[in-house]
C-alpha cells in the first residue's frame, strides 16, 4: 500500500511540472506576440509618417538638373560669351559592376587622359552613384560614331549633350570678360556665404575673374530637379516629375566689341594697356590689357603646358594692366596740377616763371627735360610744351598735402569701384602715406624736395590706368564723375525685363568754369602745336591730350637715350585725351611699357582710337610709333 501511494505521488509531481512549463511556455509566446503586436503598432501606427518618410526618401532623389549661363553681350548686340552644345561620354556608375575595367575597355575606343580620369574621381566622390558623370567631354563625331558601334559592350555608358562655355572672339576684352574653371574648395566657401549651395548642385564652374566673377549669381540661372525613383540597389528606374532650370539673366555691356578689337590691335606686339570711358555716363567702352590670354583655354581645365606658358611668360598676359598696375604718370599729371593752383590762388594762367633749364631747390639742381630751358613760361605754355620746372617750383609753393588733397578728390590713389574685382588702389603720396606706409621714424618723415617730384608725376606717384581715365573723364565732365562701369543692363530671361545699370554719379567737383577751361584750352593746345601734335596732325576732330613719360630708374645726371637702352629699362609712355572737345564723348588712358615717350609710343594709339570711335576710320594694322629723333621729342 505504501509503494502505490509512493507512485501516484511522483506522478502527481511530475504532471504540476509539465503543467507549469506548459502554462511558463504559453506565457512567453503570449508575451512575445503581445510585444511584437506592440513593437508592431508602433512601428505601424505611431511611427507611420516618420517610416513612410523614409521609404519614400530612399525611393526617391532629386537629380540637378543644371541651368544654362546667362550671355554676355556688347553694347551694340554682339556676342562675348555664350554656350554651345557639345557631346560627352558618360558613366552611370551605379550601373557598373567593374568601374575600372570599364574606363580602361572606354580607353582603347576613346582617348581617355590621365587628367580626365582624375577630374571623375573628383566628381564621383562628389555625386551620387545614380548621376551620370562625365569621363570625356567634347567628343568629336568620329569618337561619337566609334563609341556608338560598341555600345552594347558598355552597359551604363552613353553619350550625352551638355553645355560648354564659349568666347566666341578669343582673346578679346579677356581681361574684361574673365573666364569661368572647376569650382574649388575657396569657391564653395563663398557660395555657401551666399547661401547658394542648393542652387549650386550639379553645377562643375563658376565665375573666377572680371565679369564672369562679378555677375556670377547673376549669369548662373536657377538650377532644375529632377525626381528619380530608384531601387534598392541604387539604380534610376523612372523619372516621377521634372522642375525645369531656369537661365541665367544675360549682360550687356557698355563696351563696344569693335573699338576694344581696333584698341587691342593698335598695341600690336606691345605690353600696355587703355581704358576709354563715357564722360557722360562712366560706361567705359574699351578696356585693354596687353598682351591678352583666352578664356576658352580655362573652360574645361586648362592644361599644364598651357597654364605654363601663361604664368611663367615675362609678358604676365594674365596680369589686368588697366585695373592692377600701378604707374608713375609723368607729365599727364601736369594738367591736373595745374588745375590745382587755379583752384587753390597758387596760380593765375597769365602768370609766368622763367625756365632756365632747371630748379635748384636745396643745392640739388632738378632738371627740365629741354636744355637751355622753355624761358618764360605761363600756365598754357607749361601745359603745352610740358615745362617740368614750372610744376617743380609749383609743387614745392603748393606742398604734398595740398597736391594730395586736390588729387584725392579726382580718384587718384583708390579704387575707382569699376564692377570687376581685384581694382588696385595705387599710392597717392602724403604725409599721412609715409607714416603708414615705413615702419622706421626716420623713414617715416616727409621731406620738402620729394614734393618736388611729385609735382610731375614722379616720386612716390603711382596710379592706374584706370584712375587716369576717371580724372580726366571728371576734367572733360565738367567736374563730374561717374563710378566706372562694364554692365549698361541685366535682361530676365524668362520675362524679357531688362533692369538698367543707371549712371552713377560718386562727386560733382565745385571747380570753377573758367578754371576747367582754362586747361581744356591747353590741352587742346597740346594736339594742335604742343607735344601731341605729330600724333594729331590733320585730324578732323579738335581734341585735348597730354603726353606723358614715366621714369623707371634715376639717370644720374646722364641724358635718357631710350633707343640704347634695353627694353625692359626704356619710360612708360603714356597719353591721356578726350574728344570732341567742344563736347566730349570719350576720354580715354594709354599706357605702353617701356614705350619710351608718350609722343612718340601712346598717342599714336590713342590717335586711332578716337578716328574710329568718331569717324569710324578703320585701320591698317597697330599703330606705328613716331620716328621723330628723341633728341626732338617734348614731354
Amino acid at each position: 500500500m505504501y509503494k502505490r501511494h509512493s507512485s501516484f505521488h511522483t506522478q502527481d509531481s511530475d504532471l504540476d511540472r509539465f503543467r507549469f512549463r506548459i502554462a511558463f511556455a504559453a506565457g512567453a509566446v503570449v508575451l512575445a506576440f503581445a510585444i511584437l503586436i506592440g513593437r508592431f503598432f508602433y512601428l505601424q501606427v505611431i511611427q507611420h509618417d516618420y517610416y513612410t518618410t523614409r521609404a519614400e526618401d530612399n525611393r526617391i532623389s532629386l537629380v540637378p538638373i543644371t541651368p544654362n549661363r546667362g550671355v554676355i553681350l556688347d553694347r551694340n548686340g554682339t556676342i562675348l560669351a555664350r554656350n554651345y552644345s557639345a557631346f560627352t561620354l558618360e558613366i552611370t556608375p551605379s550601373k557598373i559592376e567593374d568601374l575600372d575595367a570599364t574606363i580602361d575597355g572606354l580607353g582603347k575606343l576613346i582617348e581617355i587622359l590621365p587628367k580626365d580620369r582624375r577630374r571623375f574621381r573628383r566628381m564621383l566622390e562628389e555625386s551620387k552613384t545614380f548621376e551620370s558623370l562625365p569621363i570625356r567631354s567634347r567628343l568629336s563625331d568620329e569618337e561619337v560614331a566609334r563609341f556608338a558601334a560598341n555600345r552594347y559592350l558598355f552597359p551604363g555608358v552613353e553619350v550625352k549633350a551638355r553645355l560648354f562655355r564659349q568666347y566666341p572672339l578669343g582673346s578679346m576684352a579677356s581681361h574684361a570678360l574673365g573666364y569661368i574653371n572647376r569650382i574649388n574648395k575657396t569657391d564653395l566657401e563663398i557660395i555657401e556665404k551666399k547661401d547658394q549651395l542648393a542652387n549650386y548642385k550639379g553645377t562643375d564652374h563658376i565665375g573666377k575673374t572680371g565679369l564672369e566673377q562679378k555677375y556670377e549669381f547673376d549669369l548662373h540661372g536657377e538650377t532644375g530637379y529632377e525626381e528619380v525613383e530608384i531601387d534598392s540597389g541604387g539604380r534610376a528606374v523612372r523619372s516621377l516629375s521634372r522642375t525645369a532650370p531656369v537661365s541665367g539673366n544675360n549682360l550687356t555691356l557698355t563696351l563696344d566689341a569693335r573699338l576694344q578689337e581696333i584698341t587691342e590691335k593698335a598695341f600690336g606686339e606691345r605690353r600696355g594697356a587703355l581704358v576709354a570711358i563715357e564722360p557722360s555716363t562712366g560706361g567705359i567702352l574699351a578696356l585693354v590689357s596687353t598682351p591678352t590670354f583666352d578664356p576658352n583655354l580655362f573652360v574645361d581645365g586648362i592644361r599644364t603646358e598651357d597654364w605654363d606658358l601663361l604664368n611663367n611668360s615675362p609678358d604676365r598676359p594674365m596680369v589686368n594692366r588697366a585695373l592692377n598696375g600701378a604707374y608713375p604718370p609723368g607729365s599727364t599729371f601736369k594738367p591736373f596740377m595745374a588745375l590745382a593752383a587755379l583752384e587753390l590762388g597758387k596760380r593765375t594762367p597769365g602768370q609766368t616763371i622763367f625756365d632756365p633749364g632747371f630748379f635748384n631747390f636745396g643745392g640739388h639742381h632738378f632738371r627740365d627735360d629741354k636744355k637751355g630751358g622753355h624761358g618764360t613760361v605761363d600756365m598754357y605754355k607749361s601745359i603745352v610744351a610740358s615745362c617740368d620746372t614750372y610744376y617743380y617750383m609749383l609743387a614745392n609753393d603748393m606742398g604734398i598735402d595740398n597736391i594730395a588733397r586736390f588729387m584725392g578728390s579726382l580718384g587718384l590713389g583708390s579704387r575707382t569701384g569699376i564692377d570687376i574685382e581685384g581694382e588696385s588702389e595705387g599710392v597717392l603720396p602724403s604725409q599721412e602715406w609715409k607714416k603708414r606706409r615705413f615702419k622706421r621714424p626716420e623713414q617715416q618723415k616727409w621731406f620738402a624736395g620729394e614734393t618736388i617730384s611729385v609735382g610731375i608725376g614722379q616720386g612716390y606717384n603711382a596710379y592706374t590706368p584706370m584712375q587716369l581715365a576717371q580724372a580726366v573723364a571728371a576734367l572733360a565732365n565738367n567736374g563730374v564723375i561717374f563710378r566706372p562701369h562694364l554692365v549698361k543692363y541685366i535682361t530676365d530671361t524668362r520675362t524679357g525685363e531688362k533692369t538698367l545699370i543707371e549712371p552713377e554719379p560718386l562727386r560733382t567737383l565745385a571747380w570753377k568754369p573758367q578754371n576747367i577751361e582754362t586747361i581744356k584750352k591747353a590741352m587742346i593746345g597740346v594736339n594742335k602745336e604742343g607735344t601731341g601734335a605729330r600724333a594729331f596732325a590733320g585730324a578732323a576732330y579738335e581734341s585735348g591730350g597730354k603726353t606723358g613719360t614715366a621714369q623707371l630708374f634715376s639717370l644720374k645726371g646722364a641724358d635718357y637715350k631710350g633707343g640704347k637702352l634695353k627694353q625692359e629699362l626704356r619710360d612708360h609712355a603714356l597719353f591721356i585725351a578726350f574728344a570732341p572737345a567742344d563736347h566730349p564723348k570719350i576720354a580715354l588712358a594709354v599706357l605702353v611699357e617701356n614705350g619710351g615717350f608718350g609722343a612718340q609710343s601712346a598717342a599714336p594709339i590713342a590717335r586711332m582710337v578716337l578716328d574710329y570711335y568718331l569717324l569710324g576710320k578703320l585701320p591698317k594694322g597697330p599703330a606705328k610709333e613716331d620716328e621723330t629723333p628723341e633728341e626732338d621729342v617734348e614731354e
